[in-house]
């Protein structure tokens, strides 16, 4: 059991359980919608997946097909190697039905309220995902609530050759998460299930896999192993829960580095899955960034971080009607150099306070004499500091910034250690944020120049060979309006093998 400053983790171990087939049925029915408040505490467990045996066997080639505005595929566009080392990812939030209006003017039918239409269109989503047939899918707002559906995915997933982990949100909410992993192209080493226990009731899943067509380096055939979660963010309905949506990705990513260091794992690709609900604009996406991750997506299709690229494409309807792309693949290398967890945090959370100033129209100046507040002193002091915090809603509101995290960013932040922030301190960490060359490190501890004087070792990473959108429509950032599968595109990756130079030593 591990247990930081501010959260509760819970390991605990559950068997898994194997879940039989059911004939589906299409006869009308009503189902009602059960929303809860939320919990308390963040936790951490060992899961439970469900699995079936393999009746037909894999026959997927890599192809990624176009698919038409209804979500049914039409003639292929994209001819994708058949090599049996690649890895398909797909990731979907198929907007459960407990959410799904019926009438968008009207406020109260949900699709879940009616049989035969939330039926019929998941009925539509799997056929998409067996025609895609990614060797992992990552779903969202995936209806654990309802017994029906979740065995009509166990049956026609299970008898395609996946392997089904499921995860309901906390408090019952309704809805939660399912990755399917294809048995015959992977085989998964370990499973955890990370519950947040936030004012969203949000949850993610952590998976080890590992190939099973084995890939030839200089030691021989040996399989490919990564680490991939399956998360769906809080979704930013105020600026006040920015920081709720970063500590759900810091939290997911500590954990990650948990597991690798107390497994003694070696150097190995990250992924990260899931509806993010947050664009390139936003401080997660920043975040991410600065810890080594790259969108698979962008990657792809040769967009950058600039303004100009931020709008290029688009993956969400939300519900005020505005579309923008949250939707992301990300990929970590285990070459790819980052700044201390900790480090990139404060400077993301000390991104948001700034944001919250400019908002405010607060100059360089205005914005350091508002966190020295009444202190004569050319200086912040903790107490004033703490207080701006406090009216900018960063800390004393409802899952804002603990006593530790606000201790964390005070330390960062107050460079020499003298208890004060002095003007060109605040410049430096909180105005002016900047991580110096010399405090980028990575977490896996590899380097893609390597130091002569370490040791060397060979590392399997992913390079990315395609990325798609469907409906293609979303590619152009438009959104098509007779697009009824969901509120949300899905978004596909392939990757392949690729050797890289990292330093043997681990963090």
């Amino acid at each position: 059991m591990w247990a930081s400053p501010t959260i509760n983790l819970d390991l605990r171990l559950s068997a898994a359980d194997t879940v039989g087939t059911r004939k589906r049925k299409r006869d009308v029915d009503v189902c009602g919608i059960q929303v809860v408040a939320a919990g308390a505490k963040f936790n951490l467990r060992r899961g439970n997946g469900s699995s079936h045996n393999c009746i037909n066997g894999y026959s997927s080639d890599g192809e990624l097909s176009r698919i038409s505005k209804s979500g049914f595929f039409s003639s292929s566009v994209t001819e994708v190697d058949r090599d049996p080392s690649c890895v398909s990812f797909t990731t979907f939030n198929i907007l459960a039905p407990i959410y799904k209006r019926i009438d968008p003017q009207n406020q109260g039918p949900r699709e879940s309220d009616c049989r035969s239409f939330w039926l019929s269109r998941n009925e539509s989503i799997l056929d998409c995902l067996l025609s895609e047939s990614s060797s992992i899918i990552c779903l969202q707002e995936f209806w654990v609530g309802n017994e029906e559906l979740v065995h009509m995915y166990e049956e026609r997933l299970g008898d395609a050759g996946y392997n089904l982990f499921k995860l309901g949100r906390t408090n019952n909410r309704g809805d939660g998460l399912l990755t399917a992993i294809h048995k015959e192209r992977l085989r998964v080493v370990d499973y955890r299930e990370l519950l947040f226990n936030d004012c969203g009731d949000r949850v993610a899943q952590l998976l080890h896999v590992q190939s099973v067509a084995p890939f030839q380096n200089q030691k021989g055939s040996v399989p490919q192993e990564f680490l991939i979660v399956n998360t769906h963010l809080l979704f930013p309905h105020d600026s006040s829960l920015c920081v709720v949506r970063l500590n759900q990705v810091y939290q997911i990513l500590k954990y990650v580095e948990l597991y690798q260091r107390e497994n003694r794992l070696k150097p190995m690709p990250i992924i990260l899955c899931g509806d993010w609900n947050g664009s390139k604009r936003g401080h997660v996406y920043k975040f991410l960034r600065s810890q080594g991750f790259v969108s698979s997506y962008d990657i792809a299709n040769q967009y950058s971080d600039s303004y100009a690229d931020a709008h290029k494409w688009v993956s969400h309807r939300n519900h005020r009607g505005n579309i923008c792309g949250v939707d992301f693949i990300w990929l970590c290398n285990p070459n790819q150099a980052r700044k201390p967890l900790k480090t990139s945090w404060a400077e993301a959370v000390f991104s948001i306070l700034k944001f919250q100033l400019r908002k405010a129209s607060l100059s360089e100046d205005d914005a350091f004499a508002f966190l020295k507040g009444d202190n004569y002193a050319d200086s912040v002091t903790y107490f004033s500091f703490s207080e701006a915090l406090r009216q900018v809603k960063l800390i004393g509101v409802p899952y804002g910034l603990c006593f530790q995290q606000l201790q964390d960013l005070w330390n960062q932040a107050d460079i020499d250690g003298n208890g004060v922030i002095d003007f060109e301190e605040f410049k430096q960490k909180i105005w002016n944020s900047a991580c110096p060359e010399h405090v980028l490190e990575n977490l896996n501890g590899c380097m893609e120049d390597g130091n002569a004087e370490l040791e060397q070792q060979e590392a399997i990473g992913f390079h990315i060979k395609n990325a798609m959108l469907y409906p293609r429509e979303v590619e152009k950032g438009l959104w098509p309006e007779d697009y009824s599968l969901s509120d949300h595109a899905r978004l596909t990756a392939v990757f392949s093998p690729a050797r890289m130079r990292c330093s043997g030593t681990q963090n």
